[in-house]
């Protein structure tokens, strides 16, 4: 497993400077705003809690998991809190307040909390997809400013932290019968979180004309294409980078 590559990849991220918060709001349309601010608040409290799995995987042993992989995944948490930094500074510069938790996010918690490492770093991975869709939608249908390049960078963020763990799942599941045990999982647990952020940012998706089905099309693109990463195991990255082409797309429709 190239677990040394990947705490290479997170050391080096680790040294990028925080960006400014964002100035140049001003060309965001008004209606926009508080949906906007509602659901990147949202974002920024599930951004904030993982902590809990690096420490916890200090004192497991799985398969092809070593110290570089362990150091990875902490650094993968700090590079999260990284995330809700910019998505704090972002929401602050728009005038919006923090939220101190929300439904959704406790939703991800309490589904982490039922089980082992694994089934933890599965719902970790449905929260990478989730992301990627949203913040790529999102980025995709703002006019040019401060606040979209933060929200693509995070986009890009999270489209290697799916990477990271889809080839932690590919090292969990060397047989058949494991490779389709973790997608009948998968597609629940994948399924589930899709149809969570649809239903819970509707309001944003409705102001910034971004159709549901065009955000539902990019999900299942992603979950469809994790499935194929760990159970077909092709050469290639099996999954796109991010959704916001396929949200463009969409938005018409």
């Amino acid at each position: 497993m190239p677990w040394s590559s990947w705490r290479a990849h997170f050391e080096r991220n680790a040294l990028r400077p925080l960006p400014a918060p964002p100035r140049d709001c001003d060309g965001i349309p008004q209606p926009w705003r508080a949906p906007l601010l509602r659901s990147l608040a949202r974002f920024q409290v599930g951004e904030a809690g993982e902590g809990r799995i690096a420490r916890q995987i200090d004192r497991v042993a799985l398969p092809g998991v070593d110290d570089d992989y362990r150091v990875a995944l902490k650094l993968f948490v700090r590079e999260e809190g990284r995330h809700a930094r910019i998505l704090g500074d972002i929401i602050r510069a728009m005038g919006g307040s923090l939220l101190r938790g929300h439904w959704t996010e406790q939703a991800f918690v309490g589904a982490r909390r039922l089980a082992g490492v694994r089934a933890k770093l599965l719902v970790l991975l449905a929260a990478e997809v989730v992301g990627i869709a949203f913040y790529g939608a999102v980025a995709a249908a703002l006019p040019a400013c401060d606040v979209r390049d933060r929200l693509a960078e995070l986009c890009a963020d999270e489209a290697m932290h799916l990477q990271f763990h889809v080839e932690f799942f590919r090292s969990q599941t060397p047989t058949l019968a494991r490779r389709l045990a973790f997608a009948s999982a998968w597609s629940l647990v994948g399924a589930s979180a899709s149809a969570l952020v649809i239903a819970d940012h509707r309001e944003t998706l409705r102001a910034l004309e971004i159709t549901p089905r065009a955000v539902a099309r990019a999900l299942l693109a992603q979950v469809h294409g994790v499935t194929r990463a760990v159970v077909e195991r092709p050469p290639a990255r099996a999954f796109p980078r991010h959704g916001s082409s396929a949200i463009l797309d969409g938005r018409a429709q």
